[in-house]
């Protein structure tokens, strides 16, 4: 029996939205670009930290489960991911000529998270403090790339952005549908699905060749 019903089953709902994202962004543009992979990991780590939740919520769920820490430790690994990809993706439009510097220290940042992490040092706090400023970083690399395209893609993308803070936010606050069949954690992956959508539009139109994009 699922522990945690709509948590879970909206958790895998984002696993699979994230897997398919990924595959049409793997059919797009030129398999050499490195922005194109940056992306592919920003939400293969999304999607692979969605499906932790799946087995976190539905089927190990709370600290007394033997399962409970590898998974928590696992979905903030993933988190981390999603932090060096944001990173690397927002550092070519930022900072083009410090591009490559930004991505190595960000690698480097991530080893050392990572180390954190495995030393058992796993509050939600550690996370946050490693995923916001290149979260931060990436919404405004997304707001200058509009502000110099005005691609419609690039503003769907930084909707997205933003809605995802706006998810985080109202995780944090417990907004919730219903208390029990739809808590504050169901709501928040229903906003990232619609931010990641609309995430995926603004990076298809980045990786695709130009004579494909279409603002």
């Amino acid at each position: 029996m699922i522990a945690d019903p709509d948590t879970t089953l909206t958790d895998l709902g984002l696993a699979v939205e994230s897997a398919v994202l990924a595959w049409l962004l793997a059919r797009r543009g030129d398999p050499r670009d490195t922005s194109r992979a940056w992306w592919l990991l920003f939400f293969g780590a999304a999607g692979f930290a969605s499906l932790l939740g799946v087995l976190y919520h539905g089927f190990f769920p709370g600290p007394q489960s033997a399962a409970a820490d590898p998974l928590w430790a696992a979905t903030l690994l993933c988190l981390g991911l999603t932090a060096l990809a944001g990173w690397a993706l927002g550092a070519p439009i930022l900072l083009p000529r410090q591009a490559r510097w930004v991505t190595v220290a960000a690698v480097v940042v991530f080893a050392i998270y990572t180390g954190v992490v495995l030393a058992g040092f796993q509050d939600f706090l550690v996370a946050v403090v490693h995923y916001l400023p290149s979260a931060v970083f990436l919404l405004i690399a997304l707001a200058v790339a509009y502000y110099r395209r005005r691609a419609r893609p690039l503003a769907l993308g930084l909707v997205g952005m933003v809605l995802i803070f706006v998810g985080a936010g109202l995780q944090q606050a417990r907004v919730a549908l219903h208390p029990v069949h739809f808590d504050h954690n169901a709501v928040y992956h229903v906003v990232q699905a619609v931010a990641l959508y609309l995430l995926y539009r603004g990076a298809a139109w980045l990786v695709a060749p130009a004579r494909g994009r279409r603002a």
